[in-house]
């Protein structure tokens, strides 16, 4: 048996086609949703995201913006652009690219981003919201791995969840999802005893522990859906995932590739949380008016 692939190339392509429609009916309306993105520092791998969301922005018709801050910019500076930004209304969308210097406290910077203008989902108030299973924006990886199964035809209902990882970004977000979709959900970790007996009776395993080739054939059981999560460079430096790819598609009922899983799935996110929070402003609007 060879698995059946997750293409998230294509997934993300028919999602943004949607959000661009959407983005158009919006234009009509006289909001043009707008996303701004703080970058600080000169991080590669960073600018590369930065390029890559702005980019896909304008594909979609969306207004971008690009603030640029060398790494020794003080915390209070960014602070102050983040609270002009929150009262911007071209602006729907706030992203602060991480990670940040070591001088410039990370929570501080996420709680000053209104929860309304949270694309990325991060702020303590939509994750609370999503735990509660209340209206939220939702963190754009996770929610990109929700959407994609759910577009690959893969039941949630009654599955058992393996979650290996457990950051704030991925692993306990995603199995949080996972959970208000009714599937039970079990998190390991660096500390977890017995991994492989865990991850042998899942029915859906997210791999997101940031390790190359991980999760090897012997953690996964026939049929299994396997959505890789880790972006890594293996010793020949070429991109590869958390799951040992080769070995697992021979196992797995579905897995994702890296690259071209769940990569191409988070800006696709990011996207349609923007659009959502321009809708959301659009909406306030006319009641405002009405």
């Amino acid at each position: 048996m060879t698995a059946l692939i997750i293409d998230g190339k294509e997934i993300a392509k028919r999602k943004k086609l949607e959000i661009s429609l959407e983005v158009e009916k919006l234009k009509e309306s006289g909001i043009t949703p707008g996303l701004a993105v703080v970058l600080v520092g000169d991080n590669q791998a960073s600018k590369t995201y930065v390029r890559s969301k702005q980019m896909t922005c304008k594909e979609l018709g969306m207004h971008s913006v690009l603030i640029e801050y060398t790494e020794s910019v003080a915390e209070g500076e960014l602070l102050r652009k983040i609270a002009e930004l929150n009262e911007d209304d071209s602006i729907h969308g706030i992203l602060v690219q991480l990670p940040l210097p070591k001088h410039i406290r990370e929570m501080a910077v996420i709680e000053a981003i209104s929860p309304e203008k949270d694309v990325d989902g991060f702020h303590p108030v939509n994750i609370g919201r999503m735990m509660i299973g209340q209206e939220a924006f939702l963190s754009c990886t996770p929610f990109g791995i929700l959407v994609m199964l759910k577009e690959s035809g893969v039941a949630l209902e009654g599955k058992h969840v393996v979650v290996v990882g457990r950051s704030n970004i991925v692993g306990k977000p995603v199995g949080q999802l996972l959970l208000n979709e009714n599937a039970t959900v079990t998190y390991c970790h660096s500390k977890t005893k017995e991994l492989v007996k865990h991850t042998q009776s899942a029915d859906i395993i997210i791999a997101a522990v940031g390790r190359t080739g991980f999760i090897t054939k012997e953690h996964v059981k026939p049929g299994a859906v396997v959505i890789d999560v880790g972006i890594n460079r293996n010793e020949e430096g070429k991109l590869c995932g958390d799951v040992s790819y080769e070995e697992v598609k021979d196992v797995a009922g579905h897995i994702t590739p890296v690259p071209g899983g769940v990569g191409p799935m988070t800006i696709t996110m990011l996207m349609y949380n923007t659009l959502k929070s321009a809708r959301n402003a659009l909406n306030k609007l006319q009641r405002t008016n009405n």
